[in-house]
């Protein structure tokens, strides 16, 4: 086992590196752990961490996170990647509190850029443990793939399950279940999710930290390229 205390350029000899071009170290509470073979980390050289705890807990895992041009608070997470999988981490995307993210067992976590999430989610494509029926033998909760695209908001303590497939410009309600696709601009919420409203579009500037102090229009707000209307699956 190999446990590294910052983001460097780093191999070793079981095959597991760091691949990161940055001018300097990253060091900011950070903990990496290699306890298997011919894993691989990529950070964008322009990244910015912080509160990151990497587990790969097996062989062939890739956790890639992206770059951060200073507008969004810094990436903040605890991951655990197990055997051929992955967990892939876009631009621009911030945290509140560290985000924790599981992919073991072949699957891939695919998060989009400019994703903005809430504190206390979870974002996990399996259950840690598996559940058989005890009839058939057969497992019952397989690890599924995760693919939350492009300027999500994740909002706080939503749980982000195995299958769930979130498309551009959507919303997740505080405390939701999401375990399957959504098509675009939409608001989901509730245990399981469904849509809630469609043709919605979301905006960074804080309600209360960002001028104007009242924002009741789409004018008050530089609009970004997601302002669309939803189509559906």
């Amino acid at each position: 086992m190999h446990v590294l205390k910052a983001i460097s350029e780093y191999t070793d000899q079981d095959g597991n590196r760091i691949i990161y071009s940055g001018e300097k170290p990253l060091d900011n509470k950070i903990s990496i752990t290699f306890r298997g073979k011919n894993n691989t980390l990529v950070v964008h050289e322009k990244a910015r961490v912080r509160l990151v705890n990497i587990q790969f807990d097996q062989n062939n895992g890739r956790c890639e996170i992206g770059a951060n041009d200073g507008s969004v608070a810094p990436f903040s997470a605890n991951i655990r990647i197990g055997e051929d999988s992955s967990a892939l981490i876009g631009d621009n995307v911030s945290t509140t509190t560290p985000v924790q993210i599981s992919a073991v067992e072949g699957t891939t976590v695919r998060i989009g850029n400019d994703v903005m999430i809430a504190g206390s989610v979870k974002v996990r494509g399996d259950d840690g443990h598996p559940i058989f029926d005890v009839r058939t033998n057969q497992r019952i909760n397989t690890a599924k793939d995760i693919t939350i695209k492009n300027h999500v908001w994740l909002g706080i303590e939503s749980y982000i399950m195995g299958g769930a497939d979130i498309s551009d410009g959507c919303v997740v309600g505080a405390r939701s279940i999401v375990n399957k696709a959504f098509p675009n601009n939409c608001i989901i919420a509730g245990s399981p999710a469904k849509i809630i409203r469609r043709n919605i579009a979301w905006e960074r500037p804080h309600l209360s930290m960002a001028s104007p102090a009242y924002k009741d229009s789409g004018d008050t707000v530089e609009k970004s390229d997601y302002w669309n209307i939803t189509v559906d699956l």
